[in-house]
């Protein structure tokens, strides 16, 4: 078996940036909206860098404007994902695209997801979970919003809180209240860190929210305290390497810093982050890697250990999804 055969689990994957180029380009047309600028000629998502990635991410979501479109989307995105032998996903899921933040409206687009995902496990053996997050550069008003939807329905298949968008806006403290929030209704925490705000963001993330993982974190690397202090707190990094290159923080997957935080005791796993986007998918991630560093079928079993340990969903779900890596 090559080890991109393998079942994998996927812990860091935005919704909306997991949207094939052809699906956004069907809805638009179905809307009669122009998204040309949206597109490079041969029908990716034309960006420059990582703020640019954010706007056309933003415009290509403005078509995704009810329930029905994110149930299609969810289809999608997890038919993609079962074809890459991912047998558990979990989706970043914001209230600012679905609703507007409006706890009533989100009810309905979550219902809609879930029932798209519910439909898919028993079609292609693969569990969704959502992780409802806030958006950066969207503030911390707005956050409190997303937060209060994500207390709300809290349980089952919303099982985690987190944020992404841009770095360079506001501080993780600023946001201080919104994961709080979320914590009272009993769910886990992540956020966006240490990918282009440096280490220092990786600090405020642990100190400020007191989370369970970090989205990206690579640039602890460059802080050998930070690298004791994640150890010690058993943080798990959500990883990707095929973003982080296609962003340009490391020029290959040879520079990336993946194995050397891995040898040095640090919880590491594996994701795509917006697989169209950066011309990315987890069978992709995993030859990549093991061309790279030599990993072996065992590397990436470990790899699968770490994820579903760190997995922001209950003990029954974590027994299903471990008989499904023990039959491979």
């Amino acid at each position: 078996m090559s080890v991109a055969d393998l079942p994998k689990i996927e812990l860091h994957l935005h919704h909306e940036g997991a949207a094939p180029p052809e699906f956004i380009k069907q809805l638009a047309h179905e809307k009669k909206v122009d998204l040309s600028k949206v597109f490079t000629a041969d029908g990716g998502y034309a960006f420059e860098n990582f703020v640019h990635f954010l706007s056309v991410y933003e415009a290509a979501s403005s078509v995704l404007t009810g329930p029905e479109d994110f149930a299609r989307l969810t289809t999608a995105i997890l038919e993609a994902s079962a074809a890459n032998g991912v047998v558990y996903s979990e989706s970043f899921l914001s209230p600012d695209f679905c609703g507007g933040g409006d706890v009533g409206a989100w009810r309905e687009y979550l219902a809609a997801i879930q029932e798209a995902a519910e439909a898919a496990e028993v079609k292609h053996g693969i569990t969704l979970r959502g992780v409802v997050t806030a958006v950066r550069h969207f503030g911390a008003e707005k956050s409190k919003a997303s937060s209060l939807c994500a207390a709300e329905t809290a349980g089952g298949f919303v099982t985690g809180f987190g944020m992404g968008g841009d770095e360079g806006q506001f501080t993780q403290g600023d946001f201080g209240y919104a994961f709080a929030q979320a914590k009272e209704a009993g769910l886990q925490l992540t956020t966006h860190a240490g990918e282009f705000g440096g280490p220092e963001s990786v600090w405020d993330a642990i100190r400020d929210l007191n989370v369970e993982r970090i989205g990206h974190g690579v640039r602890a690397i460059e802080d050998p305290e930070l690298i004791k202090e994640l150890v010690e707190r058993e943080i798990t990094l959500e990883v990707c390497p095929g973003s982080n290159v296609v962003l340009g923080l490391f020029p290959d997957f040879a520079s990336h810093p993946i194995q050397k935080l891995r040898d040095l005791g640090v919880k590491v796993t594996v994701s795509t982050d917006d697989p169209p986007f950066f011309h990315t998918t987890m069978r992709r991630e995993y030859e990549e890697l093991a061309k790279a560093f030599g990993w072996t079928e065992e590397d990436f079993r470990a790899l699968n250990v770490t994820a579903l340990d760190a997995a922001f969903c209950d003990g029954e779900t974590k027994k299903t999804v471990a008989k499904r890596l023990e039959r491979a």
